[in-house]
């Protein structure tokens, strides 16, 4: 199984909790391959992810099977070549638009997995995993609010959310879906800049069930948990963003315990990158 991650040094927290979820759930060789990148404007200095904390982890995934890996890969110079300047310092940091550029990097294989890095494995993935994909650039599951907003046909619901999206690099490179959806990101100024142009080029798509990408509450059908920003609407309208990392907030508001002991493991592995 094939594993795409992006990100700064920020996302360290998630991508172990999430490396290790998959690790727990399925019997597959996993080979893992996170895109990083510096950047700084004005304000602040992004850092790439640490090569030592990835080589510490590589080591932990090992122990599970000789035959993962995970990789770390510098794409510094290909992003700023075509950084996304009209979404450069939107709420969303420019390491959102990372898997835009991975049709550009010769190491990731045919078929990915992409997870965004808040996404938690409950159950065996490979199910989404082996989907035949081969007529299609994307695979994935419909975003909990904007299905309800983002429409190109009035009664249709079709706009995915992009953090669980199965890839099938060929195609992408073949219809120009991540090129056509950097430039845009360049040139128009977007909410959720990545996922707007994907939604908005993407011509061959196949919806699963939302059990692939659950957005919202979890049960026992539950592959993916995707922990996003959620709203509550009584008694008063409520934004709630609650991580996988902070688990006082995900064990006292959240009351969720499903992955405890990736967690414990996550806890022991930070202390000794630290």
């Amino acid at each position: 199984m094939n594993l795409l991650y992006c990100g700064d040094a920020n996302i360290l927290d998630g991508l172990i909790i999430s490396v290790l979820s998959i690790l727990k759930n399925t019997k597959e060789v996993v080979h893992v391959y996170v895109l990083t990148m510096k950047y700084q404007n004005e304000n602040k200095i992004y850092e790439p992810l640490k090569i030592e904390n990835i080589e510490i982890l590589n080591e932990i995934v090992k122990e599970k099977n000789q035959n993962n890996f995970i990789k770390l890969i510098d794409i510094t110079e290909e992003v700023n070549k075509s950084l996304p300047v009209a979404n450069i310092d939107t709420f969303f940091t420019p390491y959102c638009m990372l898997r835009l550029y991975a049709d550009l990097v010769n190491e990731i294989p045919d078929k990915i997995l992409y997870l965004d890095n808040d996404v938690v494995a409950l159950k065996d993935p490979m199910k989404l995993y082996q989907i035949d994909n081969s007529n299609y650039e994307l695979v994935g599951v419909l975003d909990y609010y904007g299905s309800h907003i983002y429409k190109k046909k009035p009664l249709k619901k079709e706009y995915l959310n992009s953090g669980v999206l199965l890839l099938n690099m060929p195609m992408i490179k073949k219809t120009g879906l991540f090129s056509k959806s950097r430039l845009l990101c360049q040139n128009r100024k977007m909410l959720l800049p990545d996922q707007s142009a994907l939604n908005w080029y993407v011509k061959k798509k196949l919806i699963v069930p939302r059990i692939y990408n659950e957005q919202k509450e979890e049960d026992n059908e539950t592959v993916f948990r995707h922990f996003t920003t959620t709203f509550k609407f009584w008694p008063t309208i409520k934004k709630q963003t609650i991580k996988p990392w902070q688990i006082t907030e995900l064990h006292d508001i959240l009351n969720i315990h499903s992955f405890d002991d990736i967690l414990d493991e996550y806890i022991l592995i930070k202390e000794r990158m630290n």
